[in-house]
């Protein structure tokens, strides 16, 4: 019987979630961050311009089961601009986005405006305040689309500036630093 390991993650702004780099492209990896295990694998993926929770796994079932439409994946989400809690509605109710070449309407989710979280700055720049006011929203999703909650957010007129995944199902990311790996026992 093979022993699997899990690893919990807080992947840092411009980090690939790969151990491979596809493009060569000027990024961190992670296996620059820790020591894994061979055939450990990144469960889901977060894109080079978002941060938070990373879930890693040397068990591909379990990889299956929490990418599945039955795990919630929460977001914390700066968005350019005052939304409303209309804007937040719409949201909650679905919108239409882009996916593969055709229009897809996301499934409901849950969603709230936020006070602004304690996270550090990111280590690039957003923008300038001078730009004009942001706000922060909690997103959470069962499904995952390609960039789905960006093109949430700019389907209701507010493009993401910064987005933070917290929590995915009861792993939370709480006190994570940034940059930082844990192993865990599960996830379940």
């Amino acid at each position: 019987m093979d022993i699997h390991q899990h690893f919990i993650f807080h992947k840092p702004y411009g980090t690939i979630s790969q151990f491979v780099n596809p493009h060569k492209r000027k990024k961190k990896l992670l296996g620059e961050f820790f020591n894994f295990p061979d055939k450990t694998m990144a469960i889901g993926r977060l894109d080079v311009n978002s941060e938070g929770l990373l879930l890693l796994t040397t068990n591909g079932k379990v990889s299956e089961e929490i990418r599945s439409k039955k795990v919630e994946k929460e977001y914390y989400v700066q968005v350019d601009g005052c939304i409303t809690q209309k804007d937040i509605n719409i949201l909650k109710s679905g919108v239409i986005i882009g996916f593969k070449g055709k229009k897809y309407t996301t499934k409901p989710c849950k969603s709230s405006l936020i006070p602004v979280p304690n996270f550090k700055n990111r280590t690039q720049k957003i923008r300038e305040d001078r730009h004009g006011p942001t706000s922060w929203m909690s997103i959470t999703l069962k499904e995952g689309k390609f960039r789905q909650v960006r093109k949430m957010t700019a389907a209701v007129g507010f493009p993401t500036l910064r987005l933070i995944r917290i929590r995915v199902g009861a792993i939370l990311l709480e006190n994570l630093k940034l940059g930082e790996v844990k192993e865990v026992p599960g996830f379940f």
